[in-house]
């Protein structure tokens, strides 16, 4: 019998992180049947929905999900310090990982598992969990990067990396437009990502892991080559990084234990002309006070478009926690809306993103801009009326705006105050509004809706034999069982 060969993969402890890790699991098995897959789970106190998405996973061969926990009196006590928090906790699983591994896998020789006889030939790892290199050093075997965000932000990462060894920087109160790697255009300082406005306790820890990527054998990223053209090319140009694999789109699977929603969701889509449907939806940690629903709410109700709208209450103020449903959308919706609106729209609570986006109704997606939605976006060929939030999705704005013309702004250097300390910063129905009739006029021959059509044209091509992402998978799979020869 062949000896397979088997990976580690582990995933920061976030829904996006883990869902995206799942799914290049699932495309990397798809592709060759002599890989395996173990997935380590890291259980975070928040947990973010990620145990109910995990038992509503069919079961894979080849691919087992293992529960590497550790005592959560510790993690109350890491709680302590919240700037360390994400990269201490992923430090204090060391110790389960490398039980785990020597248990169940061995680099040198043949070990017999579920998956009968393996050898281990290496750890994928999420872009937050570098310290992890540590253990696969102990075994003796290569490092891989999984990085869920634009090739952009890599390029952005080592630069500030790189900047911060030679210079003191502080953009946070900056106006400047600045000349950044991976970009063609100036960069306002106002829409930089957290880590690079400032050094600060966490960016500092955010950019020592950048610094280590480059004792990987490889950076996979979910993008594509025609998509991100520039990026990429300004990271091979600057040899910075090690080889990069670009692995085309990675789609998020919509809960399998929500039918009764999304059929009801589907069935009103149904009843829509095609590209008529103005879709709203804000990821994982999306929500809005009352104030900001209202003037979401008059600016739909102005604009006269049909709309979904994915609405989620916030968390209590000052927590970390997922938005929930609404009981009753009405406490929180201007007087009537419901009742003025009904035939031309429908408020839910969840929504099944992909199979909404996939759907010949929809004709905008009014969203966050996590990097995740923004390729279900533009694989869907849906154009994006660009809202960030928090993380890297500023700059996502700016990428999708400003360097690819696939999106158009609602308030690009908008920041979500999640622990609710300042006054809700409140984007107005006319903001709202004028990004809706920008991206709904002139129908199919509206430019940006063209521009997102040939990209999805391009994003379906890169998958096909010969193709982009085709290729570069099949190198990186090459790559992965040449760790075993």
């Amino acid at each position: 019998m062949e000896t397979k060969a088997e990976l580690v993969f582990i995933p920061s402890p976030g829904l996006g992180h883990v869902a995206s890790a799942v799914e290049f699991a699932k495309l990397v098995l798809a592709t060759n049947e002599r890989l395996c897959i173990s997935l380590l789970i890291m259980k975070h106190p928040a947990d973010f929905g990620v145990q109910s998405y995990l038992q509503s996973l069919p079961s894979l061969s080849r691919l087992r999900f293992i529960d590497v926990s550790i005592d959560p009196k510790l993690v109350v006590e890491l709680l302590s310090n919240k700037d360390r928090f994400l990269y201490d906790f992923i430090d204090g699983h060391k110790q389960k990982v490398t039980e785990f591994v020597t248990n169940n896998i061995t680099s040198n020789n043949s070990s017999s598992s579920q998956f009968g006889s393996t050898r281990l030939a290496g750890f994928v790892l999420d872009m937050f969990c570098i310290s992890m290199i540590d253990v696969a050093n102990e075994f003796r075997v290569p490092s891989y990067i999984f990085f869920t965000s634009a090739a952009a932000f890599l390029a952005l990462s080592f630069h500030f990396e790189a900047l911060r060894s030679t210079s003191k920087f502080d953009y946070s109160e900056s106006d400047e437009e600045l000349s950044i790697l991976g970009f063609k255009n100036r960069y306002p300082a106002k829409v930089l990502p957290k880590p690079a406005k400032a050094i600060t306790p966490s960016s500092s820890l955010y950019y020592d892991g950048i610094c280590r990527f480059r004792e990987t054998k490889g950076i996979v990223i979910n993008t594509f080559a025609e998509l991100e053209p520039f990026a990429l090319q300004s990271l091979s140009d600057a040899k910075i990084a090690p080889p990069i694999y670009p692995i085309h789109a990675v789609f998020n699977s919509d809960d399998n234990d929500k039918k009764q929603e999304t059929e009801s969701i589907v069935e009103w889509l149904d009843d829509q002309p095609n590209s008529s449907v103005v879709f709203l939806c804000f990821g994982t940690m999306g929500s809005f006070e009352p104030e900001q629903v209202k003037e979401i709410a008059i600016a739909l109700e102005r604009s006269g478009h049909r709309f979904l709208w994915s609405l989620r209450r916030p968390p209590p103020k000052g927590k970390i926690e997922m938005p929930s449903n609404y009981d009753n959308s009405e406490e929180v919706l201007p007087e009537g809306f419901l009742e003025r609106t009904k035939r031309i729209g429908k408020v839910v609570g969840w929504a099944p993103q992909v199979t909404v986006l996939s759907h010949r109704a929809v004709g905008v997606f009014v969203s966050h801009c996590g990097w995740n939605s923004t390729m279900e976006s533009v694989c869907c060929g849906v154009p994006i009326a660009a809202w960030p939030l928090y993380a890297e999705q500023q700059m996502n704005a700016f990428l999708l705006v400003k360097e690819l013309g696939l999106a158009v702004e609602i308030r690009m250097d908008y920041v979500k105050d999640f622990e609710g300390k300042n006054p809700v910063d409140v984007v107005s129905a006319e903001e709202i509004e004028g990004a809706l009739q920008k991206l709904m006029a002139n129908g199919e021959e509206n430019e940006v809706r063209k521009r997102v059509k040939e990209m999805q044209e391009k994003s379906r091509k890169a998958m096909e034999e010969g193709g982009s992402s085709y290729t570069s998978l099949r190198l990186l799979i090459d790559d992965f069982i040449s760790n075993i020869s």
